[in-house]
C-alpha cells in the first residue's frame, strides 16, 4: 500500500517535499493555511498573523545557483540576486513543472498532530484540519513540518528600560513594508543581520537620521557593506 504522507506548508519547503514525496512514490496531500502557495516569498502589503513577512524591497542573499532547487535551475535571464517577486514567480514554475498544486489544499490550517493508539507498531498519525469552518481527520503514515521559523517575531521589550516612556513609534521588522513613513524621522535599527542592514540602507535614503546597533562589537557583514549604497550612521 503506498503511504501517506501530510506535508504542512506551501512554502519553498513544503513544495519540495511534496516532489521528493512523489519521486519516492509516497501520496502526499499538503495542507497551506493561506489562500497561495509561496510562504515566506509571497508579499502582502500587510502582515498577516502566524505567516512570515517580508518588506517589499527583499533581494534573496544567496545567489540564484545557490537558492534553486537542484532539479529545477533558475531561468537564465533572472537576476542572480533575485527580488522577491522573481522567487514567487520561480516557485509557481516549479510547482506546475512537476503538477504539485494538485496535492495542495490552501485555507487550510492543521489544527491539530497525534499519534495513533497503535503508533509504537504502525507508526501513523491523526491529523486534524479545519477549512471553511468545518473539520477533517485523516491518518497518514508520516507528517513533515514545513511551515518555516520566522512567523512569530521576537520583540523583547522588556530587554529596553524606559521603552513605556518612548513617545515615537517602535515595530518588528515583520512590520515594515516601505521607507516612506520614516521620511524626516531618527531612526533606531536594532540588529545588523540580513534584514537590519537591509533596512537600515533604505531607510538613510528618506530618513533625518538612521542609526544601527548591533549589539556586539564585530565587523560589519560583508553583504552589508555590498549593499552601502548610501552613507549612514551605525552606532
Amino acid at each position: 500500500m503506498v503511504k501517506k504522507v501530510a506535508v504542512i506548508g506551501a512554502g519553498a519547503s513544503g513544495l519540495a517535499a511534496i516532489k521528493c514525496c512523489l519521486d519516492e512514490g509516497l501520496m502526499p496531500t499538503c495542507f497551506e493555511k493561506s489562500d497561495d502557495i509561496g510562504g515566506l516569498w509571497r508579499y502582502k502589503d500587510e502582515p498577516e498573523d502566524d505567516r512570515a513577512s517580508i518588506y517589499k524591497s527583499v533581494v534573496i542573499n544567496t545567489s540564484k545557483e545557490m537558492m534553486c532547487l537542484s532539479d529545477f535551475p533558475a531561468p537564465e535571464d533572472c537576476p542572480n540576486y533575485m527580488h522577491n517577486s522573481k522567487i514567487m514567480e520561480y516557485f509557481r514554475m516549479y510547482a506546475e513543472q512537476f503538477n504539485l498544486l494538485k496535492y495542495i489544499q490552501t485555507k487550510t490550517a492543521v489544527c491539530s498532530i497525534k499519534k495513533t493508539l497503535d503508533f509504537s507498531t504502525t507508526g501513523q498519525w491523526i491529523v486534524t484540519t479545519e477549512k471553511d469552518g468545518k473539520q477533517n481527520t485523516a491518518i497518514f503514515d508520516a507528517v513533515l513540518i514545513c511551515t518555516g521559523h520566522h512567523s512569530f517575531p521576537n520583540l523583547p521589550l522588556s530587554s529596553f528600560p524606559g521603552i513605556e516612556n518612548f513617545k515615537g513609534q517602535y515595530l518588528h521588522s515583520r512590520e515594515y513594508k516601505l521607507p516612506d513613513n520614516f521620511k524626516g524621522k531618527r531612526v533606531l535599527v536594532i540588529g545588523i543581520g540580513n534584514s537590519g542592514g537591509d533596512i537600515a540602507v533604505e531607510l538613510s535614503r528618506i530618513a533625518e537620521k538612521t542609526y544601527e546597533y548591533g549589539g556586539t562589537v564585530r565587523p560589519f557583514e560583508g553583504q552589508l557593506v555590498t549593499r552601502l549604497w548610501t552613507v549612514y550612521s551605525a552606532v
